[in-house]
């Protein structure tokens, strides 16, 4: 007889997406955060990167596709960051895409609200792998909390429930 907890997680389905789905939305993810910067200060409030990896972790619900998926997309906006060594966000980021993975295969992550509170959450932990990496690697004082890093998981976890509803559109019919 199979336990509610097994029962519950054969019920979430593993979603599927058209081939070049998953590149083509870290790709332009990468190019935007590197490059909307000129244009204004407001585009450093949200990681697009960080959202395509929670995004795809979640919903693919395979922790080693999540666990490469984020070292890809970490490494490369790492190689498009003039201010970090190689290898900071791809540390941060490749924790973020494991434990997305992770809880999307447990829970159901479909749900606005949901969607928010674990952007919300991946955001801080991905800040304090982030912190934590820079200050113990490059001895380097990084923030873990600031009201200014609050108010950027605020808008962040916002655009990530309207940009994972439009990245919804992109999945392949069961």
């Amino acid at each position: 007889m199979l336990n509610a907890g097994a029962q519950a997680e054969s019920n979430i389905e593993v979603h599927k997406y058209y081939n070049g789905t998953v590149i083509l939305a870290a790709f332009l993810a990468l190019v935007l955060q590197a490059f909307l910067h000129k244009f204004g200060r407001w585009s450093e409030l949200i990681d697009l990167p960080l959202l395509v990896t929670i995004y795809f972790g979640v919903s693919r619900r395979n922790p080693v596709s999540g666990m490469f998926l984020g070292a890809a997309i970490g490494i490369l906006q790492d190689a498009l960051s003039h201010d970090n060594p190689i290898g900071l966000y791809g540390i941060a980021k490749t924790l973020v895409g494991y434990l997305a993975s992770s809880v999307g295969a447990r829970i159901d992550t479909e749900h606005p609200v949901s969607r928010f509170a674990l952007v919300l959450l991946f955001f801080h932990f991905h800040q304090v792998v982030f912190a934590t990496t820079q200050r113990v690697l490059l001895d380097r004082h990084a923030p873990i909390f600031t009201l200014a890093l609050l108010r950027d998981s605020v808008v962040t976890a916002l655009f990530g429930v309207i940009f994972f509803a439009l990245l919804d559109r992109l999945r392949r019919p069961s």
